[in-house]
């Protein structure tokens, strides 16, 4: 008896309902699944469908009509060819500097013990995300702009005049600095997660071996960060091609990315076929950007490539 008793399995718990757990997870997932479903993949199916549609001004719905000449207009036009390069050069330096930027700040928050600093620099980090972004983006306005702040400051010390103030806006380098004040918070709080998951101890270890702070830094923390950093500068990368508002204000519609593009051809043209078109491209930018991040984070995790 005692051996049949040992053997037996025990009895698989069950939900308040009847269900095994196993089951009552799934079902906790399925609203997700059904928003996920409601609110993207059906309205990126439609996107998908649109941009095959013949050209047709001031209308929405997708027909049965397929065609490509939407697809062909877009690469043979080197405007928008150029847009598409502008908006990924845009990405890659907003998210490298972004994490330069980003990296220090983060590294004192995810290493200060103390309670009472941590949480005020975390409320340093976090109260930028509370304002909207058009205010935001007015003061950097303010302080950017041909009358600005700066460019007040360089009159006074003789450094400029008023006929040639320095460019800081309504070019690339305002939409670089509108989108890294942007996706600023974004990249610190991503890193310090990651980096206070390294355990200290192995720091430690390299610096017990002989190596210096640096170099247990570029050595040991560094690399084993890297996953927060891969994630981080995707999501920078994926917020700044996507963004419309930023290159509105602080490009003044004279940075030509994809965003924009879209914007014209939906909003003053209404010519929603090739505005779909544009927004495909976009996300297909956007996939090839996961594809190449899952790439390279399986390589560092030795996964297969």
């Amino acid at each position: 008896m005692t051996e049949i008793a040992a053997t037996t399995p025990a009895p698989v718990k069950s939900g308040g309902l009847g269900l095994r757990q196993s089951q009552f997870k799934w079902l906790l997932v399925v609203p997700l699944i059904v928003f996920f479903c409601i609110f993207f993949v059906i309205p990126v199916g439609l996107i998908f469908a649109t941009s095959f549609n013949p050209s047709a001004i001031g209308q929405v719905a997708p027909t049965a009509d397929i065609t490509l000449e939407n697809y062909i207009r877009f690469f043979s036009r080197s405007n928008y060819l150029m847009a598409a390069g502008r908006s990924v050069v845009l990405g890659v330096v907003v998210a490298l500097v972004t994490l330069i930027v980003a990296y220090p700040m983060a590294f004192v928050i995810a290493k200060t013990r103390h309670p009472g600093r941590n949480t005020t620099l975390l409320i340093l980090v976090l109260a930028a995300m509370q304002l909207d972004m058009v205010i935001r983006l007015y003061g950097m306005m303010v302080i950017l702009g041909d009358n600005g702040l700066i460019n007040q400051m360089l009159l006074g010390l003789g450094l400029t005049s008023e006929d040639a103030p320095v460019q800081l806006m309504y070019n690339f380098l305002g939409v670089v600095l509108g989108l890294v004040q942007f996706a600023l918070p974004f990249m610190i709080l991503t890193l310090v997660g990651v980096i206070r998951g390294i355990d200290p101890s192995l720091e430690e270890a390299a610096r017990a071996l002989g190596a210096s702070r640096r170099r247990a830094f570029f050595r040991v923390t560094l690399p084993m960060s890297m996953p927060g950093i891969l994630s981080g500068s995707l999501l920078v990368f994926a917020l700044s091609i996507s963004s419309y508002i930023v290159p509105a204000l602080m490009g003044g519609f004279r940075v030509g990315v994809l965003p924009i593009h879209i914007f014209q051809q939906v909003a003053e043209g209404a010519r929603f076929q090739f505005g779909a078109t544009i927004a495909v491209i976009l996300f297909l930018l956007s996939a090839g950007a996961i594809a190449i991040y899952l790439r390279v984070g399986a390589r560092r995790s030795g996964g297969l490539a």
